[in-house]
């Protein structure tokens, strides 16, 4: 190759990866503004230099959604931001949401080449940046849209899986209308993802999107209650639902005084303080619990969520995981932020009961320290009690976050429609098909909890497969 050809060539950046300011934590616990500042231009062109544009990008294949991150970073390269905000927006149409909760680290940046030998490019990063950056410039342009094709689709659930269906199908010139059960659209990223971590004004922005496409978006819906899958296809002419309604029931541990006042499962809590404004209380008419010493128990994100929500509070808070740090499914980012604000981390431990005063309000719980024994199921080394080691630890509240399961409301209604034993729906894999022609599912309905960006990428299959059950096509 000619050494003219070599030179004109922009090399990789051999720069570390770009950090990202953030507040600090003293600062940040006394309010429930946005952790990290975001990216700027400058700090965005330098992040993005780093991408080496692999012949056969692997990140890409780490994406559920398939955004083209080459094209995009390769945009933020040239300062063409706007254009790398509606590359990303071709195959995901909530990147300012996925910039900040998806667990890149366990997917598209797991799989970059420079992590083999340094830092991964932060494609997350960059991806809230070009998101935020068409928001502030004002210049969300909108795709061309096709001619309706006279077909309705049903969404059932505004979380991500719905509203990544709604996203696609009404590009497809489908007429779409979403249906949700509580008064804001965004299901677990409204009710479930605190402020500080997803300000709700990034997720309306979101919706607000969907809407300018055509989406019509229905609050105070509840299907199941008020209407009938059955009743949406046979009496309101739609010609396919899809299921997402996510896995809101609570999950608890099932220990004695678990019912005493002060004790809330972790949907009940973030739910008051996320959804209904709880922690603006009396600004906001929603109560919720200003305890001196809160115990959180579990380790995945919702147990980070609640923890972090309590010590904004003014809480004192310990978090108790049964296993060791090693073995938390919880972003490492969101641990090490936990830990930065001062939340104790009590591992190896494990819940036996709770104790409460004459007016039956919460006061102590009893735990037992745990080691690890053999690997189960999960893979993870089973936690082991061990024997005499109970203690007791005085609290005024407690957040059981152990997971949650799938609301049967709409499920018991719904003839013909198969659950598995964990009374999830039945769902095929790779396109969402249910036991009923023309239902479809994808999300935690049918997964388990999972992240957004896995039930976006079931949202993704679903209309595919959605398109080509109306057209009457083997493709989507």
């Amino acid at each position: 190759m000619p050494e003219s050809e070599k030179s004109s060539k922009p090399k990789p950046s051999k720069a570390p990866r770009t950090p990202m300011r953030e507040q600090e934590s003293g600062e940040r616990i006394q309010n429930f503004l946005e952790v990290p500042f975001g990216y700027g231009p400058e700090e965005a062109v330098k992040e993005a230099e780093r991408c080496i544009a692999c012949k056969k990008p692997k990140c890409v294949e780490g994406c559920p959604v398939q955004v083209d991150i080459p094209g995009f970073l390769s945009l933020v390269k040239e300062g063409k931001f706007l254009e790398a905000a509606r590359r990303v927006k071709k195959t995901n149409v909530l990147p300012a949401i996925c910039g900040r909760v998806c667990p890149q680290e366990a997917q598209c940046e797991a799989r970059c080449v420079k992590g083999k030998k340094g830092d991964p490019v932060a494609i997350g990063n960059l991806e809230r940046f070009v998101a935020d950056y068409e928001a502030a410039e004002g210049a969300g342009a909108l795709p061309e849209m096709p001619a309706k094709n006279g077909k309705k689709i049903g969404v059932i659930g505004s979380g991500p899986a719905g509203l990544t269906v709604a996203g696609d199908l009404i590009q497809l010139g489908y007429d779409v209308t979403i249906f949700e059960a509580l008064h804001k659209a965004g299901g677990v990223l409204v009710y479930g993802i605190p402020e500080f971590r997803l300000p709700k004004d990034i997720v309306q922005r979101e919706v607000d999107y969907l809407s300018k496409l055509g989406v019509e978006v229905v609050t105070g819906e509840v299907v199941g209650a008020t209407v009938t899958v059955e009743e949406l296809m046979k009496e309101r002419g739609f010609d396919a639902i899809f299921i997402g309604t996510g896995a809101g029931l609570p999950m608890f541990l099932k220990l004695p005084g678990e019912n005493l006042n002060g004790v809330y499962s972790a949907n009940e809590y973030l739910t008051r303080s996320n959804l209904m404004k709880g922690y603006l209380f009396p600004e906001a008419d929603t109560p919720l619990k200003r305890a001196k010493i809160v115990a959180v128990f579990g380790g995945g994100n919702v147990a980070m969520d609640s923890a972090r929500t309590a010590r904004r509070l003014g809480a004192e808070v310990h978090l108790m995981y049964r296993r060791s740090q090693k073995e938390m499914p919880a972003r490492a980012a969101e641990v090490h932020h936990a830990m930065e604000e001062g939340i104790h981390f009590d591992f190896l431990t494990n819940p036996v009961r709770f104790l409460g005063d004459e007016e039956g309000n919460v006061k102590a719980v009893e735990a037992i320290r745990m080691e690890l024994g053999e690997p189960d199921a999960s893979g993870r080394r089973r936690p082991v009690p061990i024997e005499g080691s109970e203690f007791q630890v005085e609290i005024d509240a407690a957040v059981i976050a152990i997971g949650s399961g799938p609301n049967p409301l709409l499920l018991d209604v719904t003839k013909g429609l198969e659950r598995n034993k964990w009374g999830y729906i039945e769902a095929d894999e790779e396109n969402g098909a249910t036991s009923i022609p023309g239902v479809f599912a994808g999300g935690d309905i049918v997964t388990g909890s999972a992240t957004v960006i896995l039930a976006m990428g079931a949202g993704r299959k679903a209309a595919r497969a959605i398109h080509a059950y109306c057209t009457g096509s083997d493709q989507g």
